[in-house]
Order: structure tokens, then C-alpha cells, then sequence
């Protein structure tokens, strides 16, 4: 099952590009819902994985994908819960993952009691957006109704939810300055966002902060979360930004391609080599096959982000 949408995933990380920017196509997108384990789930359509945790409380999502899917991902969600959506997480800024902030908050509605309900008339209007404070900051620019509402600023946030705890963990400077993964400890399932993809190259936001160095403590971060099934699949199951339900080797992978790339160009540094002259000797030559072919987040583009990151 890990790698049966592996081909639909390819086309749709190339056709809503690495940092977002959408497809004015999506008419014919569809939203499959793939079980993680326990009462979490995966929904790949456009954009961004959304990770889905349902039960008895109600539902709570990580990313919304794009904003013109909205309508499609809200039937997905129903397809599996009635309840209402209480929490949205969003695991950094780009557009392909909170595209559906607005819509998807509108359909939910907040936790709300006690004093708070008396004298906060809107306090249950809406689910609640959390997110990391950067995140915040860095959509200024977007329409408010997407907006995080809950914002966090230490290295983590805790909730309580649906009989298990979540943890919103904050990795520093890694795809963006505002990044979080999202451990279901009773189900066993990690959501991380763009800190960790299986379609193509980690993608390194030099504008928002990210780097290679940080990229890389993200995923020894993911390596010490997971317990693995020894000597096979499964174990703590990962749900990445863009590509296939993941395990402990797909992490592992990732994580020796991205330190012996940025090994290999630091040696280059250090050799005095410019940009054009590193690119010219293609130091990710052996490992374009498996992550190299997507649009929109090419090798030559994370050679680059990879050597001015070292350069700073």
C-alpha cells in the first residue's frame, strides 16, 4: 500500500509546485483517504498530505491542501467522521497546505465552556488554526479568515485529543523558520509536513528561514521518534509532506542522502568552488533518479539552496 499512489503523488506535487503555487486545473483532482493506524489518516489530492485524526471529541486536521479543493477535501473528511472539526494544524506557511484554512475552519467549531462561552459571543465559531508563531507572521499577507488563530512560541505545544496525546513539535530553521511535526503517540503516527518528503528533494525556504543543517537535525529528530518494527515494515508510521505513507527506512533514507549531500558540498566550499562550479559536478548525481524528477523542485535548485545555506 506505501507505494500504490507513489505515481498520482509525483504528478501532483509537480502540478502544485514546491512552494505552493497552484494549478488553475484541479478539476479533476480526487481526495483519497488512505488509514495511517490507529484513528489517524492520509488524504492526497492537490498540494500538501493532510493528516486526519477522528473519534469520539471530533476531528482534527493537519494541512488543508489547496483552497480550491476545499470542498472536495470537507467531503473526504465526512466520508469518515460527522463530528465536528475542532482543530486545524498547520505544519509551516506554504499555500499548498493551508490553502483551505478558511473553508475548513468555517466548517468546524472551537472547544469552548465555562466563563468562556459566556462572554466570548463567536468563542465556538470556527475550529481552531495552531500553528508555530512564524507561521503566523509569515502569512501577513493572506486574507485573515486562514490565519492561525493559537499560536505557540516555545519548542512545543500539547494537546489532549480524541483519547491520546498530540504533540506540535517546532524544528527551527529546517524547510521554513516555523515548521512542526505532529506526533499521535496512542496511533503511533508523525505528520511532518515539508521537513520530510518522499517526492522529491527536501525543499529548503532560504526566504523563510530554512537550511540544509536544520533540514537535517529535523530528521534526526523524526530517527529518535520512531520505533521500527525490527527487521520489517511498520512500527511508527510517517506521514510526509508530499509523497507515500512512510516508515523508519524511508526516514533513514532521506536523512543519509541529505548529510551525504551537504558533506559533499561543503567539501566543495571549503575547495573554494563557486555555485556554477558545484553545479557543474552534479553532487547529487546518483541520487537524481529516486528524488531529481520533480517540476517545480529540481535538483539544480537544491544544490543551490543547499551551497548559500552552507555559505552563511
Amino acid at each position: 500500500m506505501k507505494r500504490k499512489f507513489f505515481g498520482l503523488l509525483i504528478l501532483v506535487f509537480a502540478a502544485t509546485g514546491a512552494h505552493g503555487q497552484q494549478n488553475p486545473n484541479l478539476n479533476d483532482v480526487e481526495i483519497h483517504v488512505l488509514p495511517a493506524q490507529g484513528n489517524v489518516y492520509m488524504l492526497v489530492g492537490a498540494g500538501g498530505n493532510v493528516t486526519l485524526q477522528v473519534g469520539g471529541d471530533g476531528v482534527l486536521v493537519v494541512d488543508t491542501q489547496v483552497a480550491p479543493l476545499s470542498d472536495k477535501l470537507l467531503a473526504a473528511i465526512r466520508t469518515l467522521s460527522k463530528g465536528p472539526i475542532r482543530y486545524i494544524v498547520n505544519t509551516h506557511y506554504d499555500a499548498d497546505h493551508t490553502g483551505g484554512n478558511e473553508p475548513i475552519r468555517k466548517a468546524g467549531s472551537t472547544i469552548a465552556g465555562g466563563n468562556v462561552a459566556g462572554d466570548i459571543q463567536d468563542a465556538a465559531e470556527g475550529a481552531q488554526i495552531i500553528a508555530h508563531d512564524n507561521v503566523l507572521k509569515r502569512m501577513s499577507k493572506t486574507p485573515t479568515g486562514s490565519w492561525p488563530t493559537s499560536t505557540f512560541l516555545g519548542d512545543d505545544k500539547k494537546l489532549f485529543f480524541n483519547g491520546e496525546g498530540i504533540a506540535i513539535i517546532h524544528q527551527p530553521a529546517a524547510h521554513t523558520d516555523g515548521d512542526s511535526i505532529v506526533f499521535f503517540r496512542r496511533s503511533d503516527v508523525i505528520s511532518t509536513g515539508d521537513i520530510f518528503t518522499t517526492a522529491s528533494y527536501p525543499v529548503i525556504d532560504l526566504a523563510a528561514g530554512g537550511s540544509i543543517q536544520g533540514v537535517i537535525d529535523a530528521l534526526n529528530r523524526l530517527v529518535d521518534m520512531i520505533i521500527p518494527v525490527y527487521g520489517q515494515e511498520g512500527g511508527t508510521l510517517v506521514i510526509p509532506g508530499h509523497g507515500r505513507l512512510s516508515d523508519f527506512g524511508d526516514v533513514i533514507n532521506c536523512r543519509e542522502m541529505s548529510i551525504i549531500i551537504r558533506d559533499r558540498i561543503q567539501d566543495m566550499i571549503k575547495k573554494g568552488m563557486t555555485l556554477e562550479q558545484v553545479k557543474a559536478l552534479r553532487p547529487t548525481r546518483d541520487y537524481d533518479p529516486l528524488y531529481g524528477a520533480v517540476p517545480g523542485w529540481t535538483a539544480d535548485m537544491f544544490v543551490e539552496a543547499v551551497y548559500k545555506s552552507l555559505k552563511k
